[in-house]
């Protein structure tokens, strides 16, 4: 695709988040119908996601400096508001993931389209700090010889090359068919040619827009610095004596703090400046006159009274009905969405075929810098010229302005108190890298397996709509699963923009049964941000750091490293270990319970500008103390094992992955029904057990059937419904399954009494068990 292609392509999609920001901004009265919110609020969302799609391919590809830096913080605009809206389901609808398949149909789209994009900037923009970290661990593992996981992946990497070689001989030698890649492989290599080139177009642009900014604002300064200079002082003193013929005297010439004559200034011709002069005198005699009647008036309890409001208001509120939540995301989005359509929505660029950048654009950001670094200088000559210009002519003394220092003191005063809660620091005298050297070498921070999300494979649930409407709850499909972990994972940790701002999840917790790729989904998070992955399961705790000061240096060290080279995500496997109700004996030495105290304190500590995820998995959840269990994991995503749809999926998808050919013989649908329960583990098991070297060469005379795969399986045991419905009412336990049952059976007279008594959020209906 050529840049102008990509252009016109960001200009639909800039047309598209137009309006769709119009629609939010119109929704402004309080609704009462929770259909129509739900329809609003997932019409919204799904828009978002395609809106997301297209930006994220533009950001991507366009090459040109100016539009990128725009488009990227619309962007996240984007994301950030697509968490939003997903918060507000949430809490509407108490389920951690929803159905859309009647507006899908609306919208003529596929459910597999409300796939969350991941940016491809999270890793492009901070390749070679990856590669470094990279190349730094596998030293470290090496010369402890703790590279356990690279043999392995090396031996995989290696049985695959050699399998290719061997493929490749075969053909040479007119053995084997060429196969069928041969026929697209020299496609893919001019695409890849292409985003390579158009990567290196972009890099480059980017120097030259970064050199320009520098330049470009040299030469401004020595061309028009001194008018810039003169104008601004011209100004300056026709507000001087305009002030003194208005007033009487000389006016006050605001502090530097306070943003000097740019405060009078700011996008304001002279003459407004001079009306409210004008405005502001008028007002003044007007509050001096009422501060005197106010202060005789104010009753004591004034502190009651208004709590008394508030809560009057509160009560008004939760009659009127549901609003949506003020957003921190649509001002940004508006804000970007303005500068397009002012700067590039018609702009002419028939002259900039290179997609370079625009150096008019830069000279105008410039100038207003310019201007605000010389201002600087001029308020302080204009200062000094205002001290004289008062005592030639009024010999007015000056008064120091008494609100200024108080605020001042105040201030500082605040910082101190900051500085002393601040948490000791128990390794200041040591360096980052010896800490992340010694948490590599107790085991504690470990090689993330690449691993794409994408690589989660699943299908959509059909099903679930009509589940839910005759009130029976179905299982999250393994799509929704993958959805959540984009959302709650992936995103606020990819972009430090969302993660500040959207609503913040500080840990995760997945349970399901053995074998549905729990862990490979922390993994998975790990490898689309970029993070580093530390390993706080029990048994690898174990016996490390022992006594109550290690704990406490341990978790100090982690969370150092985790903050300082963020993103950081600490996985806690097994986590209902940490939790136990009861330590069966044979663990008792293992100590599990040793993070049970620190969990909550830590999560208390991460902020917004922190991005660390804690992530725990577990298959057995019922082991664990639910309340304190559930007071340190805020998300709970339940992964199911996979349904029919899934299993038929997964089953192409591993067999091919490992080097089989799908032909007529193999009845894909038969080994899906037959393996009902099975999990994908099961399946990769049994495929890699199958698809030996040898079998994988006797394809072409013998292909592949269903029984061969069915015979390896009969040895294996399924997960049964009944695990499932475990995972079910342990699920309905936690406070969100709580809430969701209760608002599935309280009749409505219950929640309305119930509204009052209950502080909760707008527009939720519920009754919260006592």
């Amino acid at each position: 695709m050529s840049n102008a292609m990509y252009n016109k392509m960001w200009h639909q999609t800039q047309e598209a988040l137009n309006s769709l920001l119009d629609k939010e901004s119109q929704l402004l009265e309080p609704q009462r119908n929770q259909v129509f919110i739900f329809q609003t609020l997932a019409t919204y969302y799904i828009k978002y996601v395609q809106i997301f799609g297209n930006l994220e391919n533009v950001y991507d590809q366009i090459v040109h400096p100016q539009k990128r830096r725009l488009i990227r913080k619309i962007l996240d605009g984007v994301m950030g508001r697509i968490l939003e809206l997903k918060n507000e389901m949430v809490e509407l609808e108490l389920t951690e993931f929803h159905y859309f398949d009647d507006i899908l149909q609306d919208l003529k789209l596929a459910p597999q389209q409300l796939d969350i994009p991941i940016p491809k900037y999270f890793l492009k923009e901070k390749m070679d700090v990856i590669k470094e970290r990279e190349k730094i661990l596998a030293q470290i593992l090496a010369a402890s010889g703790l590279d356990v996981t690279d043999t392995v992946w090396r031996g995989f990497h290696q049985n695959k090359k050699t399998e290719r070689e061997r493929e490749e001989e075969m053909v040479f030698l007119g053995m084997n068919p060429p196969p069928l890649f041969n026929k697209v492989s020299a496609t893919i290599i001019q695409a890849e040619k292409v985003i390579s080139l158009r990567n290196e177009v972009q890099s480059r642009h980017e120097e030259d827009y970064k050199e320009a900014l520098i330049t470009i604002k040299d030469s401004l300064k020595l061309v028009e610095g001194t008018d810039i200079k003169e104008n601004l002082q011209d100004q300056i003193r026709h507000w001087f004596i305009e002030c003194r013929n208005l007033t009487g005297t000389f006016p006050n010439y605001p502090k530097e703090e306070e943003g000097g004559s740019a405060v009078i200034f700011s996008n304001k011709t002279t003459e407004q400046v001079i009306d409210d002069i004008i405005a502001s005198q008028e007002e003044d005699e007007k509050t001096k006159k009422k501060k005197k009647t106010k202060k005789e008036k104010k009753p004591k309890n004034a502190k009651k009274d208004k709590e008394k409001k508030e809560t009057k208001e509160k009560n008004k509120e939760e009659d009127e009905g549901w609003k949506m939540s003020p957003s921190v995301f649509l001002p940004t989005m508006e804000e970007g969405n303005n500068v397009y359509k002012d700067l590039w929505k018609n702009k002419d660029e028939s002259w900039n075929f290179p997609q370079d950048y625009d150096p008019e654009l830069i000279k105008e950001e410039k100038r207003k810098e310019l201007e605000s670094e010389i201002r600087v200088q001029v308020d302080e000559l204009m200062r000094q010229e205002l001290k004289n210009l008062k005592l030639a002519v009024n010999r007015e003394k000056e008064l120091p302005a008494k609100t200024g220092k108080k605020g001042g003191k105040k201030k500082n005063k605040g910082k101190k108190g900051k500085k002393g809660k601040k948490d000791k620091d128990l390794t200041a005298d040591r360096t980052i890298e010896s800490l992340y050297k010694e948490l590599v070498e107790e085991g504690l921070l470990i090689q993330a397996l690449k691993v794409n999300l994408s690589d989660y494979i699943g299908e959509y649930s059909y099903l679930g709509t009509t589940l839910r409407q005759v009130s029976i709850e179905p299982m999250p499909s393994l799509l929704d699963v993958r959805q959540l972990i984009a959302l709650y994972g992936v995103l606020p940790l990819g972009s430090a923009a969302v993660h500040e701002k959207a609503p913040l999840v500080k840990s995760l917790l997945l349970a399901g049964p053995s074998g549905v790729g729990k862990k490979m989904l922390v993994h998975a998070i790990c490898t689309e941000t970029g993070a580093n992955l530390f390993d706080l399961s029990a048994a690898n705790i174990a016996g490390k750091y022992p006594g109550k000061n290690g704990l406490q240096m341990m978790l100090h060290m982690v969370f150092k490293v985790a903050h300082q080279l963020q993103p950081s995500v600490v996985w806690i496997g097994d986590t209902e270990k940490t939790f136990y109700k009861k330590v069966p004996s044979a663990e008792r030495m293992m100590e599990p319970k040793r993070l049970k105290k620190q969990l909550p304190k830590i999560l208390k500590l991460l902020k917004p500008d922190d991005r660390i995820l804690i992530v725990g998995t577990t298959k057995r959840p019922f082991d664990a103390e639910l309340q304190s269990f559930c007071r340190v994991y805020q998300k709970i995503i339940l992964i199911p094992r996979p349904d029919y749809a899934s299993r038929y999926v997964l089953w192409k998808e591993i067999i091919q992955r490992n080097g089989g050919v799908v032909t007529n013989a193999l009845n894909i649908s038969c080994l899906a029904k037959v393996t009902d329960g099975f999990t994908q583990g099961h399946i990769v098991q049994v495929v890699k057990g199958v698809l030996t070297d040898r079998r994988i060469h006797q394809q072409i005379h013998k292909p592949l059937t269903a029984i061969e795969f069915i015979e390896s399986i009969t040895s294996m045991s399924p997960v049964y419904q009944e695990e499932e419905e475990s995972f079910k009412d342990w699920y309905s336990k936690t406070p969100m399954g709580r809430k969701r049952a209760l608002a599935l059976t309280g009749d409505t007279t219950e929640k309305e009494k119930d509204k009052g008594k209950k502080k909760e959020k707008k527009g939720r209906k519920e009754k919260k068990k006592k």
